[in-house]
């Protein structure tokens, strides 16, 4: 369905999208975490063609505040998708998510521009949950980076010839995330570069078995996370491109807490029972580790990406407010 680009006019939104982190250990390329840590992003239309971009918070200095920005290509994207021309934007990015260091930042942006495009086409073009997952999906290549991203709490996402696919699932009360992020960053491209095409079959097996366990203990076990995080098929590949993360992991398990690496890394994810064994956690890196690692104590977010229209001087304009993804 397309329109004129003047429909838009006097139109702004605000998006809010959580972190996330992707494997979870044994879960490569499949599963997902929303983690309560956010970027914020205010989109208002302009009568002038282009796009500018204000970054306050994390990149702010170092990421493009022009139509090269990830999260302005992100709206072009899906203005695109859906054949209606792009208007002039002005954009306000409040980030809070670490660049480069697992957690989804990159996600979080292609997210953003998607859900800020859904908010301004409101009336206009409607965008269900399968094609905002496809076209984020589109730019990121991997549905599981996106998929917590836009719906929350922990997702299983698939690939299928008609695209990709996701299945969100509550996670239970007693999982209390940690996130340990240290200062140094690293290249999710390089980290993927160190992964081989195949693996041992025992090696799949393992790691079949340990993804089934993971889903369980999330969603209704939380005591069996220690055993469910075990992983055979990416990060000991990873290691040598990781060397205090993958020290910090070893040394987190051995004293019993369920740490991986949180996505491409070098951040380690531990997913505690409960919230002292969190602060626990906290004290042995504290003791342990060689550099500084920032600990994020965060909750799991439920509610994903969502949009809500600000106030102009048209009665129809935006979207409803707080609208989610889905």
């Amino acid at each position: 369905m397309t329109s004129s680009a003047g429909d838009l006019r006097g139109r702004a939104v605000t998006v809010k999208v959580p972190a996330t982190s992707a494997n979870l250990g044994p879960g490569f390329d499949t599963l997902g975490l929303a983690l309560a840590l956010y970027d914020e992003l205010q989109v208002t239309v302009r009568d002038e063609p282009g796009a500018t971009v204000d970054v306050i918070g994390v990149g702010a200095g170092e990421v493009p505040t022009d139509e090269s920005n990830l999260v302005v290509r992100a709206i072009a994207h899906t203005f695109q998708a859906v054949g209606h021309p792009m208007p002039g934007l002005d954009l306000v990015a409040r980030n809070n998510i670490p660049h480069g260091r697992g957690m989804g930042s990159s996600g979080a942006a292609i997210v953003s521009g998607i859900m800020a495009a859904k908010g301004l086409l409101d009336g206009i073009v409607d965008i269900d949950a399968q094609g905002l997952l496809a076209l984020a999906n589109d730019m990121e290549g991997h549905p599981d980076n996106v998929a917590p991203a836009l719906f929350g709490g922990l997702t299983i996402a698939w690939v299928t010839p008609e695209g990709p696919r996701f299945k969100k699932l509550i996670v239970h009360r007693g999982v209390s995330p940690l996130v340990f992020v240290p200062e140094h960053v690293m290249s999710t491209a390089l980290a993927r570069s160190l992964q081989p095409q195949s693996v041992p079959h025992e090696d799949a097996v393992f790691n079949v078995s340990r993804s089934a366990l993971l889903v369980a203990a999330l969603i209704q076990s939380p005591e069996l996370l220690h055993a469910a995080t075990e992983d055979k098929l990416h990060q000991s590949y990873r290691a040598s491109a990781m060397p205090e993360t993958d020290r910090l992991i070893t040394l987190l398990r051995e004293n019993g807490f369920a740490a991986v690496v949180s996505g491409a890394g070098p951040s380690i994810l531990v997913l505690c029972s409960d919230p002292s064994q969190r602060l626990a956690a906290a004290e042995l890196v504290a003791q342990k580790a060689e550099t500084r690692w920032q600990p994020l104590m965060l909750a799991v977010d439920f509610k994903g990406a969502t949009v809500a229209a600000l106030a102009t001087d048209r009665a129809d304009a935006g979207v409803s407010s707080d609208t989610p993804a889905a």
